[in-house]
């Protein structure tokens, strides 16, 4: 296979950037990620698909829960999505700088300044490779301001190909 066209090619698909968010069983510890490998794969029941890299902190909660959240980066957030490419701790109720309140159906954290949100039990995943695509049954979501959701592309980032 030509490496190149590999990656140029698949970097051709277009990717948002949302900062996912899981909990430990107890909830004290929060994780906090940015992901970009997100879509929805059916109506009803809502599901989304994201992938989630296999050594991080967010993989391992999610695998001890059950439950993920997906907050909405805002075009404009720019720096939002900068600020979780690192892992960050808990700080009362921020993570990062970022204000959030839990959940109502997973107590995964929900960032007031996201844009719009959903929280999500796991009903699937598959393991292959070094990230695991984890499928999420939506529970619940809110909106907090009509926004569009940043692109990768729009600001020369990419990940993977």
């Amino acid at each position: 296979m030509d490496e190149d066209a590999k990656k140029t090619a698949l970097r051709m698909i277009p990717y948002g950037m949302y900062v996912l968010t899981s909990k430990s069983k107890d909830g004290k510890e929060i994780s906090a990620a940015t992901v970009n490998w997100l879509t929805q794969t059916s109506f009803s029941p809502p599901l989304v698909a994201v992938g989630v890299k296999g050594d991080s902190g967010a993989h391992s909660h999610i695998t001890d829960t059950g439950v993920f959240a997906v907050n909405v980066i805002g075009k404009d957030q720019l720096d939002l999505a900068f600020n979780f490419f690192k892992s960050h701790e808990r700080e009362g109720d921020s993570i990062g700088g970022q204000a959030f309140t839990a959940g109502p159906e997973t107590g995964c954290a929900l960032f007031t300044g996201s844009p719009a949100w959903w929280e999500c039990k796991v009903v699937g995943q598959l393991d292959q490779g070094d990230h695991t695509l984890f499928l999420g049954e939506v529970l619940e979501a809110g909106v907090n301001a009509e926004d569009q959701t940043i692109l990768m592309r729009e600001h020369n980032l990419n990940y993977g190909g």
